[in-house]
């Protein structure tokens, strides 16, 4: 059997949980059949990689209308597989028309909704009325459904009642604990990043990873930072902003937060993977304040690096993050945000206040990610998947 992926994100060209997810899955499904995978942007030089570029009579045009012309020259090329895998609405389209193109199944992975992001409307206008209609439309009429987390799955069938509750499956995203593990840190590290950014290894460390996007919540977690104990640093790794309002707002609350206290380093451009390991390994307490998140790969990533997390209980979350027990949960109401923001300082003080906790936490954290959350096996469930509709 061959598998025609298709994905926006693929490496070196990733920036977010699908694009993550796309690469392992990919990765580990190799050593169990074929797979082409189909992505856009700039040429790779991988054995098995297409990537597909935009209309040029659509240059000045929409971009989710140029995403849209994509999907055809995807659709086109994937005459050769036998079964079809899109990620997200930007694949969706592609993935679809192959299917009826090529008269082979389609299998849609929903990473995030877009009903549920009605933000993006503000953003993209009529681009995101768009997006939201290739999403329903490779949804409605994929043969199978994979929702990442069995709160995804509910959403998927509450944002679209057409879809029949037993094409929809529920195959978690994993994590690589042989890639994201503890490591050295500060002196023992080789060319250490927290070092270099002047992270003082004697105070309590808190760390967040992610883009600057209202979804992400970091300007919930820059606000709620005001209120941490006194001598609780912040490394703060979050970089391209979705819109240059966020961007402007974030910058201005990440100053007036520096000029109240010290221990607050915002880096901005993207690390690679052994010095954002580093932080996480280093920190007493990962952070994700998410205000909308399907499961949250980077808590698992954390996770995976030994370290105790504070998460919102926002969507796929609280099947990854155990309360009590991996981390702390933290209610997220979307109509009271101060309340949201103390009770996030609130747990991140209870945390790193007790360095016992944090280790068992930590291990306890490292120790469900090995166990519950290979990407071996979801490989294997996602090939299962195929077999039942080829």
């Amino acid at each position: 059997m061959r598998v025609g992926m298709m994905t926006k994100e693929y490496p070196p060209e990733v920036y977010g949980g699908a694009g993550v997810h796309v690469t392992e899955l990919t990765r580990f499904m190799r050593e169990i059949t074929e797979v082409d995978v189909h992505c856009m942007g700039a040429p790779r030089d991988l054995p098995g990689v297409y990537v597909h570029g935009v209309d040029p009579a659509l240059d000045e045009a929409n971009p989710a209308i140029k995403t849209l012309s994509t999907g055809l020259r995807m659709a086109t090329a994937a005459s050769n597989v036998d079964v079809v895998h899109s990620h997200t609405w930007y694949a969706g389209f592609g993935g679809h028309l192959a299917a009826k193109l090529h008269g082979i199944p389609h299998v849609a992975t929903a990473h995030s909704l877009e009903p549920h992001r009605p933000w993006k409307r503000e953003q993209l206008g009529g681009g995101y009325e768009v997006s939201s209609w290739s999403e329903q439309n490779a949804m409605e009429y994929a043969d199978a459904v994979i929702a990442v987390s069995a709160r995804m799955r509910d959403s998927i069938l509450e944002a679209y009642p057409r879809i029949e509750p037993d094409r929809v499956h529920v195959v978690l995203n994993g994590i690589d604990t042989e890639l994201w593990q503890p490591r050295p840190t500060f002196d023992d590290a080789e060319d250490s990043v927290l070092t270099e950014l002047g992270v003082d290894p004697n105070r309590p460390i808190v760390a967040f990873v992610g883009r600057i996007t209202l979804q992400k919540g970091v300007e919930h977690l820059v606000k709620a930072a005001r209120h941490f104990d006194e001598g609780v640093q912040l490394v703060l790794c979050a970089g391209a902003p979705d819109t240059p309002e966020i961007a402007a707002r974030t910058t201005a609350l990440v100053e007036d937060l520096q000029a109240q206290r010290d221990g607050i380093f915002w880096v901005q451009n993207m690390l690679d993977k052994q010095k954002i390991q580093e932080i996480l390994t280093a920190a007493d307490a990962f952070v994700c304040p998410s205000i909308y998140e399907p499961l949250g790969i980077v808590n698992l990533e954390a996770m995976a690096c030994g370290t105790a997390v504070v998460a919102s209980d926002v969507g796929g979350i609280p099947e990854v993050v155990v309360d009590g027990v991996t981390g702390t949960l933290v209610h997220y109401d979307e109509n009271d945000s101060d309340a949201f923001e103390r009770d996030i300082a609130a747990g991140v003080n209870d945390m790193v206040a007790d360095s016992a906790k944090c280790r068992t936490f930590g291990e306890a954290g490292r120790n469900r990610a090995v166990n519950d959350f290979s990407w071996t096996a979801i490989a294997q469930q996602t090939v299962d998947i195929y077999k039942s509709l080829v």
